[in-house]
């Protein structure tokens, strides 16, 4: 019998403030989940594609990205 699991959800937060629009975020999500705003700071766009693979959140210089898995309920 198979185990049926859930996908994995992830919430990916940009503190505006300490973000300088680097851009480097954007640069290495394998799934173009960030994209710059028109005030040059990243912003979440396809929040839905997050993998939680950390890449922007580790290779932010700023320490301006946080990434968290969402917990099931039931």
């Amino acid at each position: 019998m198979a185990v049926e699991r859930k996908p994995r959800v992830f919430t990916v937060e940009v503190n505006t403030t300490y973000c300088k629009g680097c851009e480097i975020c954007v640069q290495v999500c394998p799934k173009d989940v960030l994209a710059m705003t028109d005030r040059l700071k990243a912003q979440v766009v396809r929040i839905q594609d997050c993998t939680g693979c950390l890449s922007c959140e580790i290779y932010c210089p700023d320490f301006a990205i946080n990434v968290e898995e969402v917990e099931a309920n039931g």
